[in-house]
């Protein structure tokens, strides 16, 4: 009797066997993905790691493919190999300078020891839910040692860099390194703490405004007085040398006045008659 008259013959043995095999075949080979890390448990119990993280492998030469194990006996608990983030809910921080702040935040972290986070938080999710606190509280114990304006300048940096070392302590005692803590929203709570402040903004502002308009009237006179001076100077000292044409040079800038020809008077707005031999036009006559 061939194999086909045994199978069609006994059509369900051959299902169950078959059914063996790929129960079999499956609970001894798994494939690794390259974006997770895994812990094999033999009876609950940690023996080994595959394709843990590391920081120097490049991405595709990792330890990723199909591994064999011990069926029945050994399974995975996989880990994600990225990185994971951390959503906070908004948080209200009171800064040094009495303003209360509405804060939203959140930290990236990746797993970097699978197994003493499988000992310690069973799964990742249990990490970030372990993590979510101690981010605010660390948010706020930071920023209530700052002022409001701190967050707005280079200064921010240096909270956040405090923040990530302080959450980072924490986080490997669950196999994880916090990777980046940013600060997505930081604003005053709508209504009288918000107006306050902006009419408080708004007052320093034109305070300051009003003390430079008074530096810049103060050095434009300062530069006017001083051009003043200096014009003086030169004309006495022009004068001096040759009075004739000083006479000549402030005669005819009285002319350009007077006649309206320098445009400070539109043209024909009045007239002028005066003799000839009159005193104020003796420089028209030449010089004899």
């Amino acid at each position: 009797m061939n194999l086909i008259e045994r199978i069609s013959r006994y059509p369900i043995q051959t299902a169950l066997v078959v059914l063996a095999l790929l129960i079999l075949i499956t609970s001894t080979f798994s494939i690794v993905p390259e974006t997770k890390q895994g812990v094999v448990l033999r009876f609950g119990e940690p023996v080994r790691i595959i394709n843990q993280y590391n920081p120097t492998e490049s991405f595709g030469q990792s330890h990723a493919g199909l591994i064999a194990k011990v069926p029945f006996v050994e399974n995975i608990t996989w880990i994600d190999k990225r990185i994971l983030s951390i959503p906070m809910e908004r948080q209200q921080v009171l800064s040094t300078d009495q303003a209360r702040l509405q804060v939203d935040a959140f930290a990236r972290f990746r797993i970097v020891d699978p197994l003493r986070m499988v000992i310690t938080a069973k799964n990742s999710e249990n990490v970030a839910s372990a993590l979510r606190p101690i981010l605010g509280s660390a948010l706020r114990n930071e920023l209530g040692k700052r002022q409001f304006a701190a967050l707005l300048s280079a200064e921010r940096g240096q909270v956040m860099d405090n923040i990530q070392n302080g959450l980072n302590r924490v986080a490997r005692q669950y196999g994880a390194e916090i990777v980046d803590v940013r600060i997505k929203r930081a604003e005053l709570p709508e209504g009288t703490p918000r107006d306050s402040a902006l009419e408080r903004m708004r007052t320093a502002r034109r305070q300051e405004a009003l003390t430079i308009q008074a530096q810049g009237l103060k050095q434009a006179q300062i530069i006017r007085a001083q051009a003043d001076a200096d014009a003086a100077k030169t004309y006495a000292a022009a004068f001096g040398k040759d009075a004739d044409f000083y006479d000549f040079y402030r005669a005819m800038q009285s002319y350009e006045r007077t006649f309206g020809t320098d445009g400070s008077s539109p043209e024909g707005s009045s007239s002028i008659i005066l003799s000839p031999d009159n005193s104020y036009l003796k420089e028209f006559q030449g010089r004899r």
